[in-house]
C-alpha cells in the first residue's frame, strides 16, 4: 500500500521516498527491500579479452536506452585499457536508435519527456564540471517521431567522483567513464560509492578475479558479466544507499 501510494503521489528523484517506505514497512514489524538509486560499475584490465568487453559494455550501458536497474552506467578503465576507449565510442556511434517495433532498432525511446529532460541535464553538467563527451546523442531526432523522446548512444570519459553525471543514476544510454591505474583503486572508487547494487570485472586473471569479488562491497557481482541478474530462485542482494 505504501509504494503504491508513493506512485500516486508521485515519487521524488533520490532516495527519501524508499528511505520513507523502509522506515513504516519495519516499524510495522515488515521485512522490506527498498531497492532505489543504482550506479553500476564495469572495470576493464588491461588483460581482458578486448573485443568481448567492448561488446558486453556497450550492450550493457545502452541497450533497453539504459533504462534498467542493472545497465552498466559506469566504466572504469585500469592502466592501460584505456586505450580502448576510442574503440567503445565507434562501437556506441554504430548503435541504431529508432522506434522500439522498428526492425534493427538498437537503442529505443526513454520513458517520458521529463525523463530526456534529465538525461539531458546531467549531460550538460558533466560538459560544465569538466568531463568530456566523446559522443553526444543529445540532438538525437527519429525521422517520422521528431517529437519523441530519443537520446543516442552517449559517452562521457573524464568524469570524476564529484560530478552530478557520477553521484546521480542517470537511467538513460549515458556511459560515464572514469580512468584509474590499478585494481585496487578502482576497487576504492566502487566501494566508497553510495549504491552498491550490481558491479562487473573484465579479465582473463583468475587471481584479480578473486581479489576484486573478496574486496568489493556490492550485491551482484559479475567476472566476465555485464550485467550480473541472479537467477529467480536467488534473492537480488543490495547494500549501502541501494538497500
Amino acid at each position: 500500500m505504501l509504494v503504491e501510494l508513493a506512485k500516486e503521489a508521485g515519487i521524488p528523484d533520490g532516495d527519501v521516498a524508499g528511505k520513507h517506505i523502509y522506515e513504516r514497512g519495519s516499524k510495522n514489524g515488515k521485512r522490506v527491500q527498498s531497492n532505489m538509486g543504482a550506479k553500476n560499475h564495469g572495470v576493464v584490465l588491461p588483460d581482458a579479452n578486448k573485443d568481448a568487453t567492448l561488446n558486453q559494455l556497450a550492450a550493457a550501458a545502452f541497450g533497453a536506452a539504459g533504462q534498467r536497474c542493472m545497465a552498466l552506467s559506469t566504466a572504469v578503465f585500469v592502466g592501460e585499457s584505456r586505450k580502448w576507449i576510442p574503440d567503445l565510442v565507434e562501437k556506441a556511434k554504430k548503435l541504431k536508435v529508432d522506434a522500439g517495433w522498428k526492425q534493427g532498432a538498437e537503442i529505443g525511446p526513454v520513458i517520458s519527456t521529463k525523463a530526456k529532460e534529465r538525461i539531458l541535464r546531467l549531460i550538460k553538467s558533466a560538459k560544465k564540471e569538466g568531463a568530456e563527451v566523446l559522443l553526444d546523442g543529445s540532438n538525437t531526432s527519429v525521422k517520422g517521431f521528431e517529437k519523441g523522446n530519443f537520446v543516442g548512444a552517449t559517452l562521457i570519459n573524464h568524469v570524476k567522483p564529484h560530478m552530478e553525471c557520477y553521484k546521480e543514476e542517470i537511467f538513460g544510454p549515458v556511459l560515464c567513464v572514469l580512468e584509474v591505474e590499478t585494481l585496487d583503486e578502482a576497487i576504492d572508487l566502487i566501494n566508497n560509492n553510495p549504491y552498491g547494487n550490481g558491479t562487473a570485472i573484465f579479465t582473463s586473471n583468475g587471481i584479480a578475479a578473486r581479489r576484486f569479488v573478496n574486496l568489493i562491497d556490492v550485491g551482484q557481482i559479475g567476472v566476465n558479466v555485464p550485467i550480473p541478474v541472479p537467477c529467480p530462485c536467488f534473492p537480488l542482494l543490495v547494500v549501502e544507499a541501494l538497500f
